[in-house]
């Protein structure tokens, strides 16, 4: 798999992006703190994101979910409150596969034909487009309503008096009724009932859920009997299989170009295996792209799975997140790459997305900018994705109380808002930087620039790659705990690239090994001026492994040193 540029991904919530409502009232419904609409990512919208260097969109919670938010004048059904988390709901507790979310739709009886136009419009602006699709667990009253005609509904069909059954859609609790932990009351709609009760979607097998748990949802069942320990079923294909298999077809006949696929290492890797290439023999280059935390499973998931790449969180963004935080060494980094190493081609990179606390945030870093050095890294390490979320190219904090999300440091998935820096970067429709301050725009400048170098470079999409570190420990040229540095070479170019998660610059001297100018054929050119690709800047170094390379690399950033070869 190589890819003719390397993947950029901008996710964006859909929901809050656009919105220009001032009213930010805790808990507030649709009419007071508006929604933003499909229609908002406009050309000049689309342009600009397209300029930051993204070339795909992953739009967040597309797909109809359960909501507060009545919609029952449109012909939908209503959903029970006590059962859906915050005023918008879940984008992740679907209720109906084969419709698009109404609240993103200025028309609401048009909501169809305005994705169809989303879709157009993205790719006319020159990107690709990721949806997500959530296989382990559906919302407590799902229903689809809008299944092509012949379809059968998830559950239509279930024998409710057992638990297990590989024909069955859901797993059940015969007998019980739901209960919990959990509030199941509303004033207005009176008490949720459920029985037989329904297993909840994080893998809990009995009637009573609490607050942590994904007590909105129920778990798929794609069969794996969890009650019985009688194994897994499989063959003949179970009906979940193949109903999920048609959704995937359903929407890859679209036109989109990808699929995020939510808690993907909760449903059997046998399943991916068996329905991923089914997906591509008609649609030949969409990607999959698989949340899965499990590093034990990776292999499993991608050369069985069949999934083109898989979230690397447990390794780079856990380990990047801790040098950011001065609880860990910059060492650590070379062991993320090594550990994966086999797979490193398959691994997407982030530093934000809607699960995780923002940088910017309290929980994080408190301050956008340090997070530059490690941006660096994850988006320059290696030719494969790497992946940036809404307003964190501007410093967004996520450090709004929104209503059911807290103040967490995370921006809200379940609660209608609009965010101050995407408000003033939307600008009322005009998509630019007036109304941004100084830092928000020298952030959106490193990132636009970085992101942009990724691709500009055929080092960072198509080069080899080569870690220093070993050659720099210990020594009083490198602070081996705070800097990191590495090498990248394509063809007759190299960038020597030195990352400073301190917060104070440093002359470093960076040690290039024998080894290195061997494995690269790389000459040893002396004394040569180069080019920092992120400042534009040139200054001269000694290219040689018989003498360090001395640089000044600034506090919290790096340099991206380009030598040409000939």
């Amino acid at each position: 798999m190589n890819p003719e540029e390397k993947i950029i991904i901008y996710q964006v919530f859909t929901r809050l992006f656009g919105n220009q409502v001032l009213t930010c009232k805790a808990n507030g419904s649709i009419d007071e703190n508006g929604c933003g609409k499909m229609d908002n990512f406009t050309e000049q919208a689309l342009t600009e994101i397209k300029k930051l260097g993204a070339t795909h969109i992953w739009y967040t919670g597309v797909i109809a979910h359960a909501t507060q938010t009545d919609y029952t004048a449109y012909g939908l059904s209503k959903d029970h409150p006590a059962v859906v988390k915050g005023k918008a709901g879940s984008p992740y507790a679907i209720k109906d596969y084969y419709d698009i979310d109404p609240d993103l739709a200025v028309n609401v009886d048009k909501r169809m034909e305005e994705f169809e136009a989303l879709v157009k419009r993205t790719h006319e602006a020159g990107m690709k487009m990721i949806i997500d699709f959530v296989p382990n667990h559906v919302a407590r009253q799902y229903k689809s309503l809008a299944k092509p005609e012949g379809v059968k509904d998830l559950g239509e069909d279930d024998d409710t008096t057992v638990s297990f059954s590989p024909d069955n859609n859901f797993y059940y609790i015969p007998g019980e009724e739901l209960k919990g932990d959990i509030d199941l009351y509303d004033p207005q709609a009176g008490r949720y009932t459920e029985k037989p009760a329904k297993a909840t979607g994080n893998n809990k097998f009995d009637a009573w859920p609490n607050r942590t748990d994904w007590y909105e949802t129920v778990k798929l069942n794609y069969g794996v009997d969890y009650y019985n320990n009688s194994g897994c079923h499989f063959s003949p294909a179970p009906d979940t299989w193949i109903k999920m298999r048609d959704i995937l077809l359903f929407w890859a006949a679209k036109g989109i170009d990808g699929f995020r696929c939510d808690m993907a290492e909760m449903v059997p890797c046998e399943f991916w295996g068996w329905a991923i290439p089914q997906i591509k023999e008609k649609h030949p280059d969409i990607i999959f792209i698989a949340e899965v935390y499990n590093p034990q499973e990776y292999r499993n998931y991608i050369f069985n799975g069949h999934f083109d790449y898989l979230y690397d969180k447990v390794g780079l963004y856990d380990t990047l997140r801790a040098v950011i935080c001065n609880s860990a060494s910059a060492t650590a980094i070379t062991g993320c790459w090594q550990s994966i190493n086999d797979i490193q081609e398959h691994m997407l990179n982030f530093l934000e997305n809607h699960d995780e606390q923002r940088i910017a945030s309290d929980y994080f870093a408190g301050n956008p900018t340090k997070a530059f050095p490690g941006m660096i890294v994850s988006a320059c390490m290696n030719t494969n994705p790497v992946m940036i979320y809404f307003g964190q190219e501007i410093g967004e904090s996520g450090m709004d109380s929104e209503g059911f999300s807290g103040r967490d440091g995370r921006t809200t998935i379940f609660d209608y808002w609009s965010i101050d820096s995407i408000r003033r970067w939307t600008n009322h429709g005009r998509y630019n930087t007036h109304l941004l301050n100084t830092k928000e725009k020298n952030i959106r400048n490193f990132y636009k620039t970085l992101m942009n170098l990724c691709n500009e470079e055929k080092c960072i999409s198509h080069g080899k790659f080569f870690d220093l570190m070993y050659a720099n420990l210990n020594g009083w040229q490198m602070n081996e705990h705070k800097q990191y540095a590495f090498i990248r070479k394509y063809e007759d170019e190299v960038l020597l690239i030195a990352v400073n998660f301190g917060d104070i610059n440093m002359r470093v001297a960076i040690n290039i090994p024998e080894h290195a100018f061997e494995y690269l054929s790389m000459p040893k050119m002396g004394n040569i001026k180069v080019k920092d690709l992120l400042t534009g800047k040139e200054e001269k170094i000694n290219f040689t492994s018989a003498k360090p390379v001395g640089t000044d690399l600034p506090a919290n950033s790096g340099k991206i040193l380009k030598i040409k070869l000939k």
